[in-house]
């Protein structure tokens, strides 16, 4: 009886053999992808609605952002202090920056523009919860700028940033709590 090579069987072993080579050892495995692909098409294509929507209604109630240079993802912002409050007449600059995963993540936004307030740090922080952890992907930029903008005029100063401007908010009288108007701020 004459044996013949199986060409089928060869050529599974040769197939496992071509797999092995190709397959990536644990050295050379990728690294996990991320849970949420990124699209920053996309991204972008939100953040120039967004901007188109701030132009159109923004400077109405106090408040305007603007891509820095030439990407979408980095924009200065500006918020007027609100009518009524010890803020009113001051005008305010923010840097905003915007992750690839937007609107998925926040933005991180702080002011450049030295600003006295429980709610913001020296170094122009803001404790503010929709920065942090109750964030939504309903939130827009008009919406964070407003927020901000209503923090001025209603700080927590029961989450500080800076202890000593929630202590004077906290003993105020009527609104005698001092803004420094000559570091904090540009007047209008």
């Amino acid at each position: 009886m004459e044996v013949r090579p199986n060409p089928t069987a060869d050529n599974s072993s040769a197939m496992q053999q071509q797999r092995q080579r190709h397959t990536p050892t644990s050295s050379q495995k990728k690294p996990p992808a991320s849970s949420i692909p990124v699209d920053t098409t996309s991204v972008s294509q939100r953040l120039q609605k967004e901007l188109m929507s701030l132009m159109m209604s923004g400077e109405d109630l106090g408040v305007s952002a603007f891509p820095e240079g030439e990407s979408i993802f980095t924009w200065v912002g500006t918020i007027e202090g609100g009518k009524g409050t010890m803020y009113e007449g001051f005008s305010y600059k923010l840097s905003l920056h915007f992750p690839l995963d937007y609107p998925f993540k926040p933005p991180q936004v702080k002011f450049e523009t030295m600003c006295f307030h429980p709610n913001v740090d020296q170094f122009g922080n803001i404790c503010l919860d929709i920065l942090q952890d109750k964030w939504s992907s309903a939130y827009d930029c008009r919406t964070i700028l407003l927020s901000i903008q209503s923090l001025l005029g209603e700080p927590n100063p029961e989450s500080p940033l800076n202890s000593y401007a929630a202590a004077l908010w906290s003993n105020k009288e009527g609104d005698e709590v001092p803004i420094l108007p000559n570091l904090n701020c540009t007047n209008l």
